[in-house]
């Protein structure tokens, strides 16, 4: 990897607000409500890595595989070819759980480290240069301490970030409130926050996106208008309001 390389994310708007992109190998997490477009903005992200011939792995465990295909094909940036030739792999991770034993709402250390393990694998068999968690949330909530949260994400992120991986991991949080995880645990192990959010005017929802961390970037902390469209998410300035 040459030192600086960047990952652009495929939405012109939100690059540029990076100098050109998210450091290689950096985890992202990406913070909404629920509607807020984090499947979309991370499944465009995977897309445009993978039309330049990088491996993409979009792990779901909240949406079934045929709605989630169903939902993302009405998208332009959306390539069901790529998906089909394996250049970007969907993988329903309660299948996984299913196969694994892990059928209980706790798990032990032994299972977060066996499931560890599994991703670790898929990863590295695939030679993934994108990957994405739809959500981390889901994921965090059977691990039983804040201590197994951290140390799952740290090995994790330390992992794909040795493999040049660039890793963006959805969050769920309350609409309108200030915060980037549901365990307030994510925030500080992730290299980078993109938070996706509304704000209310003239009586209509404006979506919002804003950079609030990204290591290793001079990046814009900017609040932008976010507009979720055929070609998917488009961002603009937000005008004050008079």
């Amino acid at each position: 990897m040459v030192a600086g390389e960047k990952c652009e994310t495929g939405i012109k708007e939100l690059d540029i607000q990076m100098n050109g992109g998210i450091p290689v190998g950096s985890t992202v997490l990406v913070a909404g409500s629920s509607g807020s477009g984090k499947t979309t903005l991370c499944m465009q992200f995977l897309m445009h890595g993978a039309k330049k011939g990088e491996k993409s792995v979009f792990f779901t465990i909240t949406e079934p595989l045929f709605k989630l295909l169903g939902n993302l094909e009405k998208f332009e940036f959306f390539d069901k070819n790529l998906v089909d030739n394996g250049t970007v792999t969907i993988i329903d991770l309660r299948i996984i759980f299913e196969r694994m034993g892990l059928d209980t709402e706790d798990y032990t250390v032994e299972d977060a480290s066996a499931l560890l393990d599994v991703l670790q694998d898929i990863a590295k068999e695939l030679n993934a240069k994108r990957l994405v968690i739809d959500s981390i949330t889901a994921l965090c909530y059977r691990l039983k301490s804040d201590e197994m949260i951290r140390d799952f994400i740290f090995k994790l992120g330390t992992f794909l970030a040795a493999m040049e991986c660039t890793t963006f991991l959805t969050s769920e949080i309350p609409p309108r409130k200030f915060k980037y995880s549901k365990n307030d645990i994510e925030e500080f192990i992730s290299d980078g926050i993109i938070l996706l959010g509304d704000i209310e005017r003239g009586g209509d929802l404006i979506r919002t996106l804003q950079i609030v961390k990204m290591r290793g970037v001079n990046h814009s902390r900017t609040k932008y208008a976010m507009r979720i469209s055929s070609r998917g998410v488009e961002l603009a300035p937000l005008l004050k309001m008079r």
